[in-house]
């Protein structure tokens, strides 16, 4: 048989429990615990072998940590020859579809612009020797006719022209 004063007991300490409780100022209490104390006894590693980090990657907003990021700041950090080293570039050449650009490379204006370029050279060249052997048709038809005096340099025009400058 148990005794009749036992579940009175039980009820009463309850009771007195409960009037404790409700007389209690949680936030007062709150605010005397020293957090740091109790963080001390708490093992991070058990906590966060419980979170299920695909789970909270899911609530994760890529396009809004893009936004905040500055991307100039990183691509400054960046070791860009470190990143070439990486860089397969015979893998990279095989990849470039060479009918593809050469259909669409104008070969014909490349031709003209080079061959326009040599002929430019050529003509420059041609004139160059034209005004020396000008020069020298100069000397000697001046020596046969015996002048004294040579002619002018250049024509009169572009001498009045400088002297006017």
């Amino acid at each position: 048989m148990t005794d009749p004063v036992e579940p009175l007991a039980q009820r009463v300490a309850e009771r007195a429990i409960d009037i404790v409780v409700n007389a209690l100022d949680i936030n007062a209490l709150v605010a005397r615990i020293d957090l740091n104390a109790v963080l001390d006894h708490v093992d991070i590693n058990k906590v966060l072998a419980k979170i299920d980090v695909d789970e909270v990657l899911a609530k994760v907003d890529v396009n809004a940590l893009l936004d905040r990021a500055d991307l100039d700041h990183m691509l400054g950090r960046l070791d860009v020859g470190a990143l070439l080293d990486r860089v397969d570039v015979n893998e990279l050449v095989q990849r470039i579809d060479m009918d593809a650009l050469v259909e669409e490379t104008d070969l014909g204006a490349v031709i003209a612009r080079s061959s326009g370029g040599v002929a430019s050279e050529a003509l420059d060249a041609a004139r160059s020797q034209a005004v020396g052997l000008d020069q020298f048709i100069d000397r000697w038809v001046g020596r046969l006719l015996r002048r004294k005096h040579p002619g002018p340099s250049m024509p009169t025009g572009l001498l009045d022209a400088q002297a006017a400058s």
